[in-house]
């Protein structure tokens, strides 16, 4: 460890450092005697992580004895690197506690400072030195791979406490120079780019995710990480940047960035967040919103528009009234936000009226969530209200189902039947109206779940239906078609059975019946077949 540096001052600084009583009182730091006295308080909350350059001012003197050399007197604030060994260690522990602004009288016992043997002639064997500390500044200093590969030095800090993440557009200005100082590639209007995809080399991805909004920041490149990517987005400055050209520096500013939502999880509605929206709350289902949003092909042609500002468009969520992906989107929106969102063709169709679209093609929606109206929340009904829900649920069901819009009917269907599942308040009356709707529900949806080829939930939603109505034929025939699906022919055939004998004229279950018949002769024969072949090896 090195040493402070030491020197007579031409004035003692006994008098200067006589505290009167202060405002806060002296703690201990840490378990080694390290003691601080703050005489003013700083003026943030953050304080230095080791590897930080710090610039102080000080005065100091040994307890009882002669002075220091005082960084005032020379007009020079004393700078170094927060726990790196280049000052006594009863330094580094104390000054990593300071905020900027802060000043504070360190007691720094002789095992966190000198020692046994001083530092002669101005600091004796064992001594304890007093300093009087003030914090000017510091630069951040990251190790931002762990391997030295790329150093980040904070010359600017950045606004707020959000930095981005993969997902998010950055806009970036940035200076990038080669081994020997030349200027090989710069943005002084900024460039755009998306987090994960990078731009230039791999330590702009790496190091923007770092950084607060307006931070500026050095970055010292070493190993791969300045490794330049020519690319179609990437510019080149007088021809001096080539492919696969290493980096040695780059001082980049985060002016800003976009948050990017994957709302599917999949890539195929993406959101990108210009303004943001008030408080925590967005649409659910039901909800009633007012939007603004045009819509876009990829070429910037507007094929859409709802809404203005005088008179937003008024829509109900969950009800099939705008395309899905736009609808999905809308509703991961706050109130006032606005935002860019991009639908891939998995989530438009014919039903939307865009029959132009091709299956690689994607649309552009400019939207503005000018504000909604979200539904009661059912544990919040009374018990009419929850029975009307549930009917309008069913309808919409009903109507999707009509339409071919199985997936939706399906959760159509499943809402429904959540608004009355917890029936303890309703009167005799309503749980019997509450019964038939359920079983309904569950019928329609059994229908939904056969034509999604999901048997097993078929199967299931049946069952429910006859532990409530044993002899409901509906429920009997559609499980006996799931479990054909399934090849369950055996149950298959009790069900469609048991349902003949309650409706023997019905003309879908003798065709059933007839179909299964058929299925198990195959079955049989297929079996036959198998055997014959086992008897035929082993003979």
């Amino acid at each position: 460890m090195s040493s402070m540096p030491v020197s007579p001052l031409s004035c003692s600084l006994e008098n200067e450092l006589k505290i009167e009583e202060a405002e806060f009182p002296e703690r201990q730091i840490g378990n080694e005697g390290l003691r601080k006295r703050i005489l003013r308080k700083g003026v943030s909350w953050q304080t230095p992580f080791p590897g930080d350059e710090v610039q102080v001012h000080f005065k100091g003197r040994v307890e009882n004895g002669a002075s220091f050399e005082s960084s005032y007197d020379k007009g020079t604030p004393f700078q170094f690197k927060v726990g790196h060994c280049e000052v006594i260690k009863g330094w580094d522990e104390g000054v990593a506690t300071m905020k900027k602004g802060e000043r504070a009288i360190l007691r720094i016992p002789p095992k966190l400072a000198y020692g046994e043997q001083g530092s002669p002639p101005l600091v004796p064997p064992n001594s304890t030195l007093i300093f009087d500390v003030e914090m000017i500044s510091w630069s951040s200093i990251r190790d931002l791979t762990g391997d030295g590969g790329i150093i980040k030095k904070t010359t600017r800090e950045g606004e707020g406490w959000a930095s981005p993440r993969d997902s998010d557009e950055v806009l970036v200005k940035y200076e990038a120079r080669i081994e020997n100082g030349t200027l090989v590639s710069e943005s002084d209007q900024g460039v755009e780019f998306n987090v994960s995809e990078g731009y230039l080399c791999p330590a702009m991805s790496i190091a923007v995710k770092t950084m607060r909004k307006g931070e500026e920041a050095e970055l010292a490149l070493q190993f791969s990480y300045g490794l330049t990517e020519i690319s179609k987005k990437t510019t080149k400055i007088d021809g001096c940047l080539q492919a696969n050209s290493k980096l040695s520096t780059i001082k980049i500013e985060l002016v800003s960035w976009r948050s990017v939502i994957d709302v599917t999880g999949d890539k195929k509605i993406l959101k990108k967040i210009k303004k943001a929206g008030e408080g925590f709350d967005r649409p659910n289902e039901g909800s009633k919103v007012k939007v603004i949003y045009l819509t876009k092909l990829e070429d910037g042609t507007i094929i859409e528009r709802k809404g203005t500002e005088e008179e937003p468009f008024e829509f109900t969520t969950q009800e099939g009234q705008v395309p899905e992906g736009i609808e999905r989107a809308i509703m991961t929106m706050r109130k006032g936000e606005q935002a860019l969102v991009t639908v891939s063709a998995d989530y438009l169709s014919d039903r939307d009226g865009l029959k132009t679209i091709s299956a690689n093609e994607v649309l552009h929606y400019e939207v503005d969530l000018v504000d909604f109206i979200k539904e009661k929340p059912f544990w919040k009904m009374n018990t009419q209200e929850k029975i009307e829900a549930c009917e309008r649920r069913k309808h919409d069901g009903n109507l999707l189902f009509k339409a071919e819009n199985f997936m939706r009917a399906s959760k159509k269907y499943e809402k429904a039947v959540e608004y009355i599942e917890f029936d303890h308040s309703f009167t005799d009356d309503e749980k019997c109206h509450a019964t038939t709707l359920r079983i309904s529900c569950y019928l329609n949806n059994a229908a939904c779940k056969l034509k999604l080829g999901e048997y097993a939930e078929a199967s299931k939603l049946c069952t429910k239906v006859l532990e409530r109505d044993p002899f409901n034929v509906k429920a009997l025939y559609r499980r006996c078609q799931a479990y054909m699906k399934t090849s369950d022919l055996e149950k298959a055939e009790a069900d469609i059975k048991k349902a003949l004998t309650i409706d023997s004229n019905n003309r879908d279950l003798r065709l059933e019946y007839k179909e299964l018949k058929l299925k198990q002769k195959e079955h049989s024969r297929c079996q036959a077949d198998i055997f014959s072949t086992m008897l035929s090896k082993m003979g």
